[in-house]
């Protein structure tokens, strides 16, 4: 199964629409609009209440629903726009979520995680008004994929530059998608 986390909260978000390119390829695939779902951060009470569901291993819980469907994907695509430097905050509120012991991870025998996602491969797509560094945004999403979630393939696609004065925004954005549309899934 193919999941897209879709974190643009904009109608007509830029960042959608290079991933719909992307998962056009793919074919069929599940869509979480996180903006429509009921995602809250964690506080003491749901956070005790959490810990005590992972520790009797009762991880049907529907509070593990996004966990075990993140853990299942084979693919999973994400979108989210370049904001403040990082992502939405939605997009953090579902990876508090998600991040299940005993379903996205464990701990190994030195106490690191160990990925249980049975993913080969994670795309992280996004668009950036000016100029997209990637250190809070993507190069985090790769490092939990990859040091905690077990996911070993990462892949950024992105364009930059498109609120710049001067710049033609759909060149920039079709230039991508012509990239999109050539890619290997």
């Amino acid at each position: 199964m193919v999941l897209y986390i879709n974190a643009c909260v904009r109608d007509e978000s830029r960042t959608d629409r290079l991933a719909r390119v992307l998962l056009d390829k793919m074919g069929n695939y599940t869509e979480l609009k996180l903006s429509e779902e009921v995602l809250k951060p964690l506080y003491k009470e749901s956070l005790e209440y959490r810990s005590e569901l992972i520790a009797k291993g009762q991880f049907d819980n529907d509070i593990f629903k996004y966990a075990r469907q993140f853990a299942d994907a084979d693919v999973i695509v994400i979108s989210a726009p370049f904001w403040d430097m990082s992502f939405p905050a939605i997009l953090k509120t579902y990876i508090e979520n998600i991040y299940i012991t005993g379903l996205v991870s464990k701990y190994g025998e030195d106490g690191r995680p160990v990925g249980l996602c049975k993913a080969s491969k994670l795309y992280y797509v996004t668009t950036a008004g000016g100029p997209y560094e990637g250190t809070y945004s993507y190069d985090y999403i790769k490092d939990l994929a990859l040091g905690a979630f077990g996911i070993k393939d990462t892949e950024l696609i992105y364009a930059e530059m498109l609120d710049i004065a001067g710049n033609d925004p759909e060149k920039i954005l079709d230039e991508v998608i012509d990239v999109i549309k050539m890619k290997q899934v």
